[in-house]
């Protein structure tokens, strides 16, 4: 193990560095959410790792002691190699996928077979428990899609997660949800809620809470442009890069990149805000 391996391990084992390595696979999106942190949409500019830069940098994370690996957007599965990708990541590490789950409708869920039976898993995004609720902030019909493909996923044997983004809702509003996600068949263990950071186009929306180094949790993010604090960091804002949680230009070799982002994880202090993992 590196000395650079050592380091890694460590700050994973204090809580002060994620154990998820994240890669941004992609900026553009099939949906044009109001509080999205990089404002992704059907016209964003389609800006993606290579497959050959994103299995290269997971078998090197594998060699520096992370434990998993994120894959987020954008939607990433408007790539069509991506169940092919996630699949061969997942022979490595354990693979979380971010998706808005609204491109499975019919006969469209059969091309994620490659990733049946793998060690990926599916995060999907859900805000409310009725359309009503639930499409002015994400889109038309995103409702009536994701409860549709939740069941049908798991019965083809691919694992979920629900996620849902606070932005106002009551405690009333939060139960009716959980209810929602046990009727999927989905485990509250894999529910997750958390808050809207304030970045990108939730700042012009006035959503979210703070989210800067000192609130959100050290979690390496890898994109076209850079290395980052966290998913949360390489937002845009009126269509310009946000580079204030930029940590580095060079993303290859990652134990170049990291050295200084393995720094600055020794000295910023630990991070509160956990509810942003």
């Amino acid at each position: 193990m590196s000395e650079l391996g050592e380091a890694v391990q460590a700050a994973i084992a204090e809580g002060r560095l994620g154990p998820r390595l994240w890669l941004y696979s992609n900026y553009h999106c099939n949906l044009s959410c109001s509080y999205c942190l990089t404002e992704s949409s059907p016209g964003a500019e389609r800006r993606q790792l290579d497959p050959a830069v994103m299995r290269q940098t997971v078998a090197e994370a594998v060699e520096l002691g992370f434990e998993g690996v994120g894959i987020t957007g954008g939607e990433p599965f408007l790539r069509p190699d991506l169940p092919e990708i996630a699949a061969e990541l997942s022979v490595l590490l354990p693979v979380l996928v971010l998706t808005n789950a609204t491109l499975f409708d019919g006969e469209r869920i059969e091309r994620l077979a490659p990733i049946r039976e793998r060690d990926v898993t599916l995060q999907i995004s859900l805000d409310a428990a009725s359309a009503i609720a639930n499409d002015p902030m994400r889109g038309p019909g995103n409702f009536e899609r994701v409860i549709g493909a939740v069941p049908r996923l798991l019965e083809m044997g691919i694992g979920v997660r629900i996620a849902t983004t606070l932005y106002g809702q009551s405690d009333a509003e939060l139960d009716d949800v959980r209810e929602l996600v046990a009727q999927l068949g989905v485990s509250p263990d894999d529910h997750v809620v958390r808050p809207t950071a304030a970045r990108g186009r939730a700042i012009e929306a006035g959503l979210g809470e703070a989210a800067g180094m000192d609130e959100l949790p050290a979690e390496a993010t890898i994109t076209v442009d850079g290395l980052f604090w966290s998913p949360f960091a390489p937002t845009m804002t009126g269509g310009r890069l946000d580079t204030d949680l930029l940590v580095s230009r060079q993303t290859q070799p990652l134990d170049a990149a990291l050295q200084a982002f393995i720094g600055l994880v020794t000295e910023v202090p630990l991070a509160e805000a956990t509810r942003f993992r």
